[in-house]
């Protein structure tokens, strides 16, 4: 859980950082010194780890690393997902603001997608996860034969 202080003189602000098991309030509450301490819902971050965990987006971002590209070139990228689940996908990304659709009026027209600058920090922040899930993925299928195994 996050407080942040809106403090009486402007000079000092902190940030206190405190488990979510200790209260279950959230809002802007008086403390003493007159400060003010709003509490943010930890649960907000529900919406970026859904995006985070979604394996399509995750793996959308990556192929749209290098620049912009059409649809086809994404279905052809992206092994295994359908068309509407990219559909879907590529939706969800631009209404979260992490891709752009651009349309050019040509015959036929012309779509695609580009990250935009927050998706971009997206790609960063998540291709360490991305390498590691590809360099562990033997270990993995090994750890499950095993176990299935047994």
């Amino acid at each position: 859980m996050r407080f942040s202080f809106v403090p009486r003189y402007h000079s000092v602000t902190e940030d206190i950082v405190i488990p979510a098991t200790r209260t279950g309030q959230y809002g802007t509450f008086k403390c003493l010194g007159s400060q003010e301490v709003t509490v943010q819902d930890p649960c907000q971050a529900r919406e970026v780890l859904g995006i985070v965990g979604d394996k399509w987006a995750l793996l959308v971002v990556r192929t749209l690393k290098d620049g912009p590209k059409r649809f086809t070139e994404l279905k052809r990228a992206v092994d295994g997902i359908s068309q509407r689940m990219l559909t879907v996908t590529l939706r969800d990304l631009e209404r979260d603001g992490l891709l752009t659709r651009t349309v050019r009026e040509v015959m036929p027209p012309h779509v695609s997608y580009e990250l935009t600058a927050m998706g971009r920090t997206l790609r960063e922040a998540t291709a360490p996860l991305l390498e590691w899930s590809i360099a562990h993925l033997p270990h993995i299928d090994a750890a499950r034969s095993a176990y299935n195994n047994r």
